[in-house]
């Protein structure tokens, strides 16, 4: 049960930190007006940070996938 709480919560959490990402161009982001922004000296130390936080959250996001199907493998 608190496996299932936890994807729910970095389900969400992903969903939150993917859309928080700023839009690289050649994709939805230009339909919308995110092409128009032009990117001066690369990545700030804020994209950097929500880099790695996305990173960790969608390593725990799988970790809680690959348990969830060993318990439920276990139980049947």
């Amino acid at each position: 049960m608190g496996f299932s709480i936890a994807l729910i919560v970095f389900s969400l959490l992903m969903m939150l930190l993917v859309l928080m990402h700023k839009g690289k161009g050649g994709g939805l982001s230009d339909m919308f007006g995110g092409g128009m922004q032009s990117s001066v000296g690369g990545s700030s130390v804020a994209e950097r940070n929500l880099d790695r936080i996305t990173v960790v959250v969608g390593l725990l996001w799988f970790a809680c996938i690959v348990v969830l199907g060993i318990l439920m493998k276990v139980n049947n």
